[in-house]
C-alpha cells in the first residue's frame, strides 16, 4: 500500500485514510522514535492550515520533544506548563480556539493561532502527548478532535508492541 495525496468529502474520511496509512508509517519498525517522526509527518502531510505537527514524550516527569514537523520547539515541558502539560496532567484532549486569549500558552512560533493536544495514554501509562498548531483560530474542531483522539490510539498499538 502507498501513500497517496488526496482531497477527502469529509474530516471523517480524512481521518479514516490517515488511520488506514499508520502501518505504512510504521513500516514494521519496532523503533517508537521512527514511527512517531513518520506519524508527524503523515499528519502535517493531510492536515491542512497547520504549521506544527509533532509529539512531547514522557521522561520521568517531565514532557521532553519528540518527533515533529514545523519550527524548532521547547524542548521540555514541565506537567502543568502550557496546552501540553494541561493535556498530560488532566490526561484530556485540549482544543484552544486562541492562544494568545491562553493564559498558559507555550509560544514557540507567534503565528500560532489555535491549537489541539491529545494525551497518549496506554493503560494507566501516561506516554506523552500529540500537539497540533495552526495559523488559523479555531482550527480544530470537535471532528479534528474525536479523529485526533483515534489516530493516537492506533498509533499506541504501534508503540507498545
Amino acid at each position: 500500500m502507498e501513500i497517496i495525496i488526496k482531497n477527502f468529502d469529509s474530516k471523517k474520511e480524512m481521518y479514516a485514510y490517515i488511520i488506514d496509512s499508520l502501518p505504512i508509517a510504521a513500516e514494521e519498525s519496532d523503533n517508537a522514535i521512527s514511527v512517531l517522526a513518520n506519524a508527524s509527518a503523515l499528519l502535517k502531510l493531510f492536515l491542512s492550515d497547520t504549521n506544527w505537527a509533532g509529539f512531547y514524550l514522557m521522561d520521568a516527569d517531565m514532557l521532553k520533544l519528540g518527533p515533529f514537523q514545523g519550527k524548532p520547539a521547547v524542548t521540555s515541558i514541565a506537567m502543568g506548563q502550557g496546552v501540553c502539560g494541561t493535556a498530560a496532567i488532566e490526561r484530556k484532549t485540549q482544543v484552544v480556539e486562541d492562544v494568545h486569549a491562553c493564559d498558559n500558552h507555550i509560544a514557540c512560533d507567534i503565528s500560532t493561532s489555535s491549537e489541539i493536544v491529545v494525551p497518549m495514554i496506554h493503560g494507566e501509562e501516561l506516554i506523552g502527548v500529540l500537539d497540533i498548531d495552526s495559523r488559523q483560530k479555531a482550527r480544530f474542531d470537535a471532528e479534528d478532535q474525536a479523529g485526533l483522539e483515534a489516530f493516537v490510539g492506533e498509533l499506541i498499538k504501534y508503540l507498545k508492541r
